[in-house]
């Protein structure tokens, strides 16, 4: 092998390692745009739509969510971000619904089929990062995945009753049970809670079951207010993840991924019902099983410094005695220049005012009337 044959097999494993750095700093998902069909803010998908799925970025998905939450997208957005969002969201400025329920659903990419028929589906391509500004007084962020410690048996038959299912309690313990539940196919499945990835998975069914309900509380304590802040609702789902390190891709893992569907769906009903319409839903899979510490899109939160708040920290701050002497003396000079400016034109102006001559001019600047 020569020279020239072994410079050529480097230059091909350098350009392979960076396709393949390429391909893991890319994201590879889809974002559903779910809205209500009485009052539209995203637009209808056509059939070369559904035919064929439109790419978008994390950044212009994040942009999408601000301005549906009735703020300025960020000052980086190109002119070719401020176009897709034409292409997804409804041209009018002034009717925004202020509420976005935004959810999203790590390593359940390569399972979906036709989920969110009415919905805008749109492929996510670029950077598998990106955050969101928003300032924290105009905008309320509710987490939906924050789950619960130990939940008692009347909670998790409550969850199965919404879901039209059961749960047989096991006398032993009560995370022992069977819990039966149907799918929107017809089918049933069964989650044992003595396994921990069944058990993973309803826990996060009903983390996201009890924080939709507390945000739909809270939104109507809200509701009360005059000037009622912008709200949303976001959270990871990780218990496709779960399910799919456990079983592997088919079998139970598309079970769950069907009732995890069906319980989005009865989640955004409710929410539209509570919010008369006036709420979109954001739900985005994710190919690669990221954990909740990162996830796809981060809200950043920011706050406007007031002026009261810029003047209590210029007082909290203690000058020594030094920079007090200093600042009497400027102040000092200050008022002893002026004073001495101010006298000096006194002095003058009754001058000139005495030696005016008398002529036209000067008699009727004086006010005196001329015959």
């Amino acid at each position: 092998m020569d020279f020239r044959t072994i410079r050529c097999v480097l230059h091909l494993l350098t350009i392979s390692s960076l396709l393949c750095s390429l391909s893991r700093a890319e994201s590879s998902g889809s974002v559903f745009f779910v809205d209500d069909q009485c009052r539209r803010y995203i637009r209808s998908p056509s059939q070369d739509d559904v035919a064929q799925s439109h790419s978008i970025s994390l950044l212009e998905v994040g942009a999408a969510v601000s301005v549906l939450l009735g703020v300025v997208p960020p000052a980086t957005l190109s002119a070719a971000g401020s176009a897709k969002l034409n292409e997804v969201l409804v041209p009018d400025p002034f009717n925004r619904p202020r509420a976005v329920f935004m959810m999203e659903v790590p390593g359940a990419e390569g399972l979906l089929g036709d989920m969110f028929s009415g919905a805008l589906r749109n492929k996510i391509v670029g950077p598998e990062k990106a955050q969101i500004q928003l300032p924290g007084e105009e905008v309320s962020v509710i987490y939906l995945d924050e789950g619960l410690a130990d939940p008692t048996a009347k909670e998790i038959g409550d969850f199965a009753s919404w879901l039209g299912g059961s749960y047989a309690i096991d006398s032993s313990a009560v995370m022992n049970g069977e819990l039966t539940l149907p799918l929107p196919s017809g089918a049933s499945v069964n989650f044992h809670m003595s396994k921990k990835a069944d058990r993973e998975f309803i826990k996060s069914l009903l983390a996201l079951f009890h924080n939709s309900r507390s945000a739909i509380e809270m939104h109507e304590a809200l509701s009360k207010n005059n000037h009622r802040p912008a709200e949303l609702m976001m959270g990871c789902f990780a218990g496709i993840k779960a399910l799919k390190e456990q079983y592997g891709s088919e079998g139970i893992v598309q079970q769950g991924l069907e009732l995890l569907i069906a319980s989005l769906s009865k989640t955004l009903d409710s929410l539209q019902a509570a919010y008369k319409g006036q709420i979109v839903g954001v739900i985005l899979f994710n190919e690669a099983a990221t954990s909740v510490s990162k996830r796809m899109l981060d809200v950043m939160l920011t706050s406007r410094s007031s002026a009261r708040w810029l003047a209590e920290i210029e007082s909290s701050h203690i000058p020594s005695n030094a920079t007090l002497a200093e600042v009497a003396l400027v102040r000092k000079t200050l008022a002893w220049i002026t004073g001495i400016i101010l006298l000096i034109s006194t002095i003058l102006g009754v001058y000139f005012l005495l030696n005016m001559p008398l002529t036209r001019d000067t008699l009727l600047y004086s006010n005196v009337k001329l015959d």
